[in-house]
């Protein structure tokens, strides 16, 4: 059988986990390509954390949120290496320790400690929600950050009377080498991927930001809105996509695992199918499905394809089918006849079904639809 992601294409602009992630991609079928958009400052040198470590020993929080199991333990992990391990974790053990889901919570309990509640939906909102309800009027918070800032979150407690105290625990910045990203760009507009994956909101404003400053903004967003299937593995991090327009699909829950499960679902979903000459071909990235039998299509037949099969049965001219190859190829000179018989030659070779592409003399070529 076929795997479900075989003659797809997916970027993943993960920076942690992504190899993790590529080898679930690459499992199911997929040709992988990566694009770091960020990197992981190391703890042991944020000086941002240091700092608020220091402030929270010296003066203790009432409640204490952790996001992230990830970052729980390397929050307790850089104090150990600053020498601040035992100081920490006495002071936090005097707070009412909240997690946002079961990651946190095992990262809580394995340094020693005991939270008083998680909410079941893993999420920041109802984790909000509880606070504002116990009351916060007066109470200092220690919120650990997961790579960004929850302003949301924190100015809810801030506007609620609380002092809070934000706490860095892995921050990111920019790619070391920008090349792969830009790499991963140029085969988005390309038409070269079928589907992109964010694990992170700053991975996501990372590549917006990079668009930017390429001033390829325009043809980035053109291809998350309406050419590429966009994947992202929560809320949080569709944030920045949602607020330029880009539609995302994500898993009912916040995991690698399942994201890769949703996307193997979603984008064989999303292909053309038709019945040409007996046989049901259905169309994935740069290949083809025949009767279940995957079959590699070179670019520019496969792009001839698609337009014969976004209307099957129609003939389309040998003028129109140089018109598809020249936006193809990104050229600005004319195609000829000869380009355009030689691309529906390796089309029909690469299928395998030589009736499959019919020629209608004078006029052109169509699908050799079967009968509904």
């Amino acid at each position: 059988m076929t795997a479900p992601l075989a003659g797809y294409t997916v970027g993943v602009t993960a920076a942690r986990r992504a190899d993790e992630l590529g080898a679930l991609l690459e499992r199911r079928g997929a040709v992988v390509q990566y694009g770091p958009a960020i990197r992981i400052i190391p703890l042991a040198d944020d000086t941002d954390l240091l700092r608020q470590t220091e402030a929270l020993i010296d003066v203790p929080a009432d409640v204490v949120v952790a996001t992230t199991g990830i970052g729980f333990r390397g929050w307790v992990e850089a104090a150990e290496g600053w020498g601040l391990g035992d100081r920490l974790l006495t002071s936090l053990a005097k707070a009412t320790v909240l997690t946002r889901g079961p990651k946190a919570k095992g990262a809580v309990r394995a340094a020693g400690l005991v939270e008083e509640w998680s909410p079941a939906s893993e999420a920041s909102a109802e984790l909000l929600e509880y606070l504002l309800e116990k009351g916060v009027t007066g109470r200092r918070i220690a919120v650990q950050l997961h790579g960004e800032p929850l302003a949301d979150f924190v100015d809810a407690l801030r506007e609620a009377g609380a002092e809070v105290v934000e706490v860095p625990v892995y921050r990111w910045t920019g790619p070391a080498d920008p090349a792969p990203l830009h790499r991963l760009l140029d085969a988005l507009v390309a038409g070269q991927l079928d589907a992109m994956t964010f694990t992170s909101a700053p991975a996501a404003a990372s590549v917006l930001r990079t668009a930017e400053s390429l001033g390829r903004a325009d043809e980035v967003l053109d291809a998350l809105r309406y050419r590429v299937l966009v994947v992202c593995v929560g809320p949080i991090t569709a944030r920045p996509l949602a607020r330029v327009g880009v539609p995302v699909i994500q898993p009912a829950r916040a995991r690698i695992g399942a994201l890769v499960r949703e996307l193997a679902v979603a984008l064989p979903s999303r292909a053309t199918r038709v019945r040409v000459d007996g046989r049901v071909l259905e169309l994935r990235g740069q290949a083809v499905l025949v009767d279940e039998e995957l079959r590699p299509v070179p670019p520019a037949p496969m792009a001839v394809l698609r337009a014969l099969a976004a209307d099957p049965g129609r003939v389309l001219s040998r003028g129109m089918l140089a018109g598809v190859l020249r936006r193809h190829s990104g050229r600005t000179d004319t195609v000829d006849a000869h380009a355009v018989e030689s691309a529906v030659g390796r089309l029909r070779a690469a299928l395998g079904v030589p009736g499959a592409v019919t020629t209608v003399v004078k006029r052109g070529y169509c699908l050799a639809v079967d009968p509904a």
